[in-house]
């Protein structure tokens, strides 16, 4: 039996000394016609529910990012973290998940929570 490392233990090693950041963000498209409905509006909607659900506790762990998107399929681009978007498909929406990011682009304005909260 040999005793000299092999590559998977090279790569074992380093990825705990350096984990890969996850991303923590899944990236949401809305429609012109989703966009319509000011109730697919998590800065409108989103508040009303924690309060009526009796969950405001968890305002502080909730971050949505907001862009502009560039046609009529993609009118708007948000960007949940975990618990924003578990609390936006509790509410009945059916969201389209279009990919995932660690951050929000710079560009993208916080529309409703807390800043880049895990």
């Amino acid at each position: 039996m040999s005793t000299n490392p092999t590559s998977n233990d090279l790569l074992f090693r380093l990825t705990a000394k350096y984990p890969q950041e996850r991303d923590n963000y899944r990236v949401i498209v809305q429609s012109a016609a989703e966009v319509g409905d000011i109730q697919n509006s998590p800065a409108v909607s989103m508040g009303p529910y924690l309060i009526a659900s009796e969950q405001t506790r968890l305002l502080t762990t909730l971050s949505i990012y907001s862009l502009r998107g560039d046609s009529r399929e993609k009118i708007r681009l948000l960007y949940m973290n975990a618990t924003a978007l578990r609390i936006w498909k509790d509410m009945g929406k059916q969201p389209t998940e279009v990919g995932s990011l660690h951050r929000p682009p710079h560009a993208a304005a916080l529309c409703f929570g807390v800043p880049f909260s895990a």
